[in-house]
């Protein structure tokens, strides 16, 4: 029936490859462990724990400092095919009730229930059968986020972790995003949260009162997904197949590169892995290169500017503008790039037969910036503007 709210669910396991190893080692489940690469190679956490959480310790967290948090973490290297062969299992329990599933990563996943008719159609009993059928089939833990839209499925999901279950009815959507803090809402980190904060923005409440006018003025086309999320609108559907949008290598180094010429000198091979990757994916149509730089301090900067061919050249310019803006030893280098959308393609398949069409409309298609590649403006800064991913 038109209007009638959708059930959304989002699965998310709770500290899911520590859990594989708690569950795999007893030994294990009282003490702080964390997965994730050495101090002697630089590593950094994957996941951890509650116990290691307890210390501070957090995924993406650099071991070393991990360590230096809390002396007696554990750590474990991790086995990658045990986790994707436990993540399939829950994934197979979640398509027992709906089709409609669309995997973000190994350990969550969005379900659309809403025309399942098993539990009366109560989507709160779903989400109490995933739970107990994952605890019971691979002694994992999922916290479940029940909503009408995907965006407050998430947040809900992370609620009550561990362990949790929190359910958003349609009735409650207003009270809760009204009081809502604007740092849980997804794509802001804390760049745009900063940002907000000084303009006096804290809750979606705050958002509010500002004009869409000004939320696109202050953060582009992001702002009207401000707008929208803080009047509780999302109207993303569950997609069973996911479009890549970008294809990516980095490398953490061993020591930090001191200088510019040992950066460029390292950047070549991670070009030619971008390229190996590339080809492996059936050379794409590519619409942008992008580049990210680590500095020993562990501030990050990313650059990217239009381009439909990974070339050295471009690469090396964004190299160099990014490193003008520390001049630091450098700890981690990645190159990627960004691909033409599947719609923008099958928009471009209408001017097959026009060569001297095509690689304009390619870019004006992909995105509303424009940049030419022999201009030396021709980089845009995403460092700060572009919505962190949660």
């Amino acid at each position: 029936m038109a209007g009638t709210p959708r059930k959304i669910l989002h699965a998310d396991c709770d500290c899911f490859f520590a859990a594989v190893e708690m569950r795999d080692n007893p030994a294990l489940r009282d003490v702080p462990i964390a997965v994730g690469g050495g101090v002697d190679q630089r590593g950094v956490i994957a996941t951890c724990n509650y116990p290691a959480r307890a210390f501070g310790v957090r995924s993406a967290m650099p071991t070393a400092r991990a360590l230096r948090l809390c002396p007696d973490l554990v750590l474990v290297r991790g086995d990658y095919e045990r986790y994707r062969e436990v993540s399939r299992q829950i994934q197979a329990i979640f398509h027992e009730l709906t089709p409609l599933v669309e995997p973000l990563s190994l350990d969550e996943a969005f379900l659309d229930v809403s025309d399942v008719d098993h539990f009366q159609g109560s989507a709160t009993w779903m989400a109490q059968w995933l739970k107990a059928e994952a605890l019971k089939r691979t002694g994992i833990t999922i916290s479940v986020g029940v909503a009408p839209s995907k965006f407050l499925a998430k947040i809900a999901s992370d609620w009550e972790k561990p362990d949790g279950l929190t359910v958003i009815t349609p009735d409650d959507v207003d009270a809760f995003i009204t009081a809502l803090p604007v740092n849980c809402l997804h794509g802001v980190g804390p760049a745009t949260a900063a940002k907000l904060e000084a303009m006096g923005i804290a809750t979606c409440e705050d958002l509010r009162t500002w004009p869409i006018e000004t939320l696109l003025e202050r953060f582009g086309k992001f702002g009207k997904r401000l707008f929208e999320l803080a009047r509780g609108i999302d109207e993303r559907e569950v997609r069973t197949h996911r479009e890549r949008k970008s294809i990516s290598v980095e490398t953490t180094f061993h020591h930090d590169l001191p200088d510019l010429a040992a950066c460029r000198d390292a950047l070549l091979p991670l070009i030619e892995r971008l390229a190996g990757r590339i080809e492996r994916h059936g050379q794409p149509p590519l619409d942008k290169l992008f580049l990210k730089v680590r500095f020993s301090d562990f501030t990050l900067t990313s650059l990217e500017c239009q381009g439909a061919i990974p070339s050295a050249e471009l690469f090396h310019r964004l190299l160099d503008q990014a490193w003008s803006r520390a001049a630091q030893p450098v700890r981690l280098l990645g190159v990627g790039v960004r691909l033409v959308s599947a719609d923008a393609r099958r928009q471009l398949s209408l001017f097959d037969g026009e060569p001297d069409d095509a690689s304009e409309t390619v870019a004006d298609l992909a995105s509303t910036d424009v940049f030419e590649d022999d201009s030396e403006d021709a980089v845009e800064d995403v460092s700060d503007d572009r919505p962190e991913q949660q």
